[in-house]
């Protein structure tokens, strides 16, 4: 019982963590659509969860430490994803940057409703398990 609800939780975890980092990917491309040669870049969303679901999240880089007494340490703010691909623009500039500036709200807008229906969904299932739980 407590596998089952562990790997949904898992799951749902996933999810959050892939939509936020794709948030992260589509908002440096619109921050980015001014600038000559940038290239837009995004990842297959569905093909990222199913690796990561069967293989699992990699563990984020840890410092090595050659005394008792150093701080441990952990690298932040890198991107856990490993198929991050440039976006093949429609039209090409003649400054060579890639980023459509339409492409990028809509998948923005999008990403931002499927993350936040997902909190939603997992809000709706925390809540079921504390309501399960309550003394009658």
């Amino acid at each position: 019982m407590i596998d089952k609800l562990s790997s949904a939780l898992n799951f749902h975890q996933e999810v959050l963590n892939l939509r936020q980092e794709r948030l992260q990917v589509l908002a440096g491309n619109i921050a980015n659509a001014d600038t000559p040669n940038f290239k837009a870049r995004d990842f297959d969303f569905g093909a990222e969860l199913s690796r990561v679901m069967s293989q699992g999240r990699e563990q984020p880089l840890a410092l090595s430490t050659t005394s008792t007494l150093h701080a441990a340490g952990q690298a932040e703010g890198f991107v856990g994803v490993h198929d991050l691909r440039y976006r093949v623009p429609d039209q090409p500039s003649l400054d060579g940057n890639t980023v459509d500036m339409d492409r990028e709200r809509a998948h923005f807008a999008d990403n931002s409703v499927r993350y936040q229906a997902s909190l939603t969904i997992l809000n709706a299932m925390i809540q079921d398990l504390r309501t399960a739980m309550q003394p009658e």
